[in-house]
């Protein structure tokens, strides 16, 4: 969807496959559990997130329940897989959410296997997800979120060009402790100027 934030039937096109300098973003698919389990199940990629670390089981449905992406209404959101295409391997997942048609603002993330830590995938994907969100659906704020102690995740966000806007103290319950959260924004027209 582009420009048209009323009409409520449509669904917002993501645009792929995308390609970026070493990745080829696409849809996930049922076959790629074994590559998201390679990422998902090492302790250091869900220590900010809200999950455990994951079995094979769990990442074979994980890939599966993902495989048709799709945004159609408030709310929505959808991983995509970041395929490296020097390995063909899933190296990285590469999230996109709608947060509101009318006020038109979505959200973006990002996990990277830490085996392909610092080699720009994140910064990459990151942008693409910006690029789906300002220059494809036409939104006017995108925002990105994460644990305070994640300086690598908000060294990305800035990396990208969003402002820290918000660092709220101990507003989560997460794993048996209280965790601090850094909120990024960029506006469409940040974007078209940077």
């Amino acid at each position: 969807m582009t420009g048209d934030h009323e009409d409520a039937a449509s669904t917002y096109d993501l645009g792929l496959p995308i390609e970026t300098k070493q990745l080829t973003l696409r849809a996930l698919r049922p076959e790629d559990g074994e590559d998201i389990h390679a990422i998902y199940s090492v302790p250091e990629v869900s220590r900010y997130l809200y999950t455990e670390p994951m079995g094979l089981l769990e990442a074979q449905d994980y890939a599966a329940r993902r495989s048709d992406p799709v945004v159609a209404t408030d709310g929505d959101g959808v991983n995509i897989a970041g395929v490296l295409r020097e390995t063909g391997a899933v190296v990285a997942t590469f999230y996109i959410h709608l947060i509101s048609s009318i006020h038109q603002q979505g959200e973006i993330g990002y996990v990277v296997s830490p085996a392909f830590a610092g080699r720009g995938l994140a910064t990459e994907g990151a942008l693409a997800m910006l690029s789906i969100g300002f220059d494809s659906w036409d939104l006017h704020r995108m925002i990105g979120q994460c644990d305070a102690r994640n300086a690598a995740s908000a060294a990305v966000l800035r990396r990208v060009g969003m402002r820290q806007e918000a660092e709220f103290r101990q507003n989560e319950w997460v794993k048996g402790e209280w965790t601090d959260e850094l909120v990024f924004a960029m506006l469409a027209e940040e974007w078209h100027n940077r």
